[in-house]
């Protein structure tokens, strides 16, 4: 079991490990909204882009 420095040293390792990981996950809005707008023609199963729609008030 790891005592005094060593311990802390081993918590700061950790906490860069942990938010090197969280960085390269991350959670991006624009790539999670552009993902959002692709679907699959069940007719042809291509890949097609929704277009959002506007409604006319």
């Amino acid at each position: 079991m790891a005592r005094g420095h060593q311990k802390f040293q081993s918590q700061q390792k950790n906490a860069k490990k942990q938010a090197d990981i969280k960085k390269s996950k991350g959670h991006d809005q624009k790539a999670a909204a552009k993902a959002a707008l692709v679907y699959t023609c069940t007719v042809c199963r291509v890949l097609r882009q929704r277009r959002p729609k506007l409604l006319n008030i």
